[in-house]
């Protein structure tokens, strides 16, 4: 699977492919004026839902008049190893920390929200070349977590060989497969804001973190790593060992301790 190319063309629309070809359009309809937006349409890119976010957690931000150009991160954007600060004189300031980015567009931006943040919670706005837009306030919680989905809303997972789970190939009772999620918080050790993981980091709540198959949790031990996924920024996986007696379609969700993923969100399963 191309994961750049499935984080490109999902419906939570940022660019984490770190070796994907430079795209720069110019695209100035409607953008005039200061940078406009409100909290509401601050999100969580997995759950695309505004409740809370989490340090290191992948945001978007709807508005508009949010850039002159659409911008996706390219490979000559990295900056020792990590996301940019700014593209295409578009940067977003989270509690005055400069957040690193993924995609810029007159209508969208998806960025990282820095991974120092531990307030509970943060002022964000948008700064284009000199133009600032409103400074709104965010939640910030230790966590937010959330499945990506795809096709509806399957989570989006890997058997062990690295396939995708599908409809057409199901996850089944007793194998391990990985979830790909959002918002699961710090690590030990630590990292940088806007790091792209070169190896495997574990979440600092790792002992609190569950997973619900149709709200009933795994046993214990069925998850075996909980953490970064090596060679992204902000994106997590969790691999897990599914029960021999696995329900079909089962709603799934990744619970820490008091903050859950969404509901309805199913993994597909045979």
């Amino acid at each position: 699977m191309d994961w750049g190319q499935y984080f490109r063309c999902a419906r939570v629309g940022f660019a984490v492919a770190l070796l994907s070809a430079q795209t720069i359009t110019a695209d100035l309809s409607g953008v005039s004026g200061a940078p406009a937006y409100s909290a509401a349409g601050i999100v969580q890119a997995a759950s695309q839902t505004a409740t809370s976010l989490a340090p290191n957690t992948i945001a978007t931000l709807y508005g508009a008049n949010l850039s002159f150009t659409t911008r996706a991160l390219g490979a000559a954007d990295l900056v020792h190893g990590d996301l940019p600060l700014s593209l295409d004189g578009v940067t977003v300031y989270v509690n005055g920390i400069a957040a690193n980015l993924f995609f810029v567009s007159p209508g969208q931006i998806n960025f990282l929200v820095p991974y120092e943040i531990t307030a509970s919670t943060a002022t964000v706005y948008v700064l284009r070349n000199a133009t600032a837009g409103p400074a709104v306030r965010v939640s910030i919680s230790n966590t937010a977590p959330a499945f990506f989905e795809w096709n509806g809303n399957l989570a989006v997972a890997q058997h062990a060989d690295g396939t995708l789970i599908s409809v057409a190939a199901p996850a089944k009772g007793g194998e391990v497969i990985v979830l790909f999620a959002a918002g699961l918080g710090r690590t030990a050790p630590d990292i940088s804001s806007g790091y792209v993981a070169q190896r495997a980091a574990t979440i600092l709540y790792a002992a609190q973190l569950r997973v619900l198959l149709n709200g009933v949790e795994c046993p214990s031990g069925s998850v075996l790593y909980a953490g970064l996924t090596p060679g992204f920024a902000g994106l997590y996986q969790i691999n897990l060992r599914l029960p021999d007696a696995l329900p079909q379609n089962p709603e799934i969700r990744v619970v820490i301790g008091t903050q859950s993923s969404p509901a309805a969100v199913q993994l597909s399963s045979q």
